[in-house]
């Protein structure tokens, strides 16, 4: 039921309903509104809000939330819990200036948040935010969140006649995952392997795991698995072009008895000369800055920079007496 206006000590509250999927359009113009603030230009796509809107694990009547304020959409939080027991993940978006709107919606996450993680034994609501956000900097550790990790989005120029196909380690050979199933299950497989200890990872069956990917946008031509004689599979390079700003490394993951010889060097130069022949002038990916692999040295050795960064914040999510 929404809520009605109303004043609440001296300010008035703001208008608050649940979103829909004919919410998406104005969704996505706020979102690229807080993304003009935040890093200086636009970058949400059209296709990643309806994705969400549309994700198989979320109830849009009790998981989302639209406030507004004199009939303008200034604030947008969603919740969500595919990732196992005792853990909520949520996206919570506000333009700046609208602090009782930010606090409406965050107690509307916190409660929601409970209500999906009742019964698990230690809960947290996830969130992640840039450094710099839109909202006010005092509202999440007053409410009892903390910082627990940081990433980095980074970013390189593309150019044709600069970014050229490179050349394998001895041996090693890439095959694309657009005809065959078996490949496809192959790389879902070769992602959890080389995945399970970053921090976050979520170990997801191969059906949970293209429903999490919005697989129904993923061009599989653009996912690869590196092979070696004698070893097998040794690494998967999943990547997306469905981003109006770049193209985007998902996941460059290599088996950890065969890290240091060079498989992840060469996926990511690989992943620069595909999306340059694609005509594509720019190419990111996010990155943890305490990945215990070395990933963040690799990826600026190789000529990528920060575009910004973003923290994850964490709530536990104790029940309310």
């Amino acid at each position: 039921m929404a809520e009605t206006p109303n004043d609440r000590r001296g300010r008035r509250m703001p208008t608050v309903r649940p979103a829909g999927p004919g919410d998406a359009s104005d969704i996505c113009a706020l979102l690229n509104a807080v993304d003009v603030f935040e890093i200086g230009r636009p970058e949400t796509d059209i296709g990643t809000v309806e994705a969400d809107l549309h994700h198989p694990d979320v109830d849009l009547a009790k998981d989302s939330w639209l406030a507004f304020e004199g009939g303008r959409l200034v604030a947008y939080a969603l919740v969500w819990a595919d990732s196992g027991p005792g853990r909520v993940d949520s996206d919570h978006y506000v333009l700046p200036g609208h602090r009782e709107a930010a606090v409406r919606l965050l107690e509307l996450m916190e409660s929601r948040a409970r209500e999906l993680a009742a019964g698990a034994g230690k809960a947290v609501l996830r969130l992640q935010l840039n450094v710099k956000p839109t909202l006010d900097a005092d509202l999440l550790p007053g409410r009892g969140y903390r910082t627990v990790r940081r990433y980095q989005v980074m970013t390189r120029d593309l150019a044709p006649a600069a970014d050229l196909p490179p050349a394998p380690p001895k041996g090693l050979a890439l095959r694309d995952c657009a005809a065959d199933e078996a490949d496809r299950r192959r790389a879902h497989a070769l992602v959890e392997e080389t995945f399970a200890a970053h921090f976050g990872h979520v170990e997801r069956p191969y059906g949970a795991w293209l429903d999490h990917l919005d697989a129904r946008r993923l061009d599989w031509s653009l996912v690869w698995i590196a092979s070696l004689p004698g070893e097998g599979d040794v690494g998967v390079l999943l990547t997306r072009d469905d981003r109006t700003g770049m193209g985007w490394l998902s996941h460059i993951g290599v088996r950890a008895d065969l890290r240091g010889r060079g498989i992840g060097g060469f996926l990511l130069r690989h992943g620069f000369a595909a999306y340059a022949a694609r005509g594509r002038d720019t190419l990111g990916l996010g990155v943890d800055v305490h990945n215990e692999t070395g990933a963040l040295a690799l990826y600026e050795a190789h000529g990528m920079g920060l575009h910004y960064a973003v923290d994850t914040w964490e709530l536990p999510l104790h029940p309310q007496g």
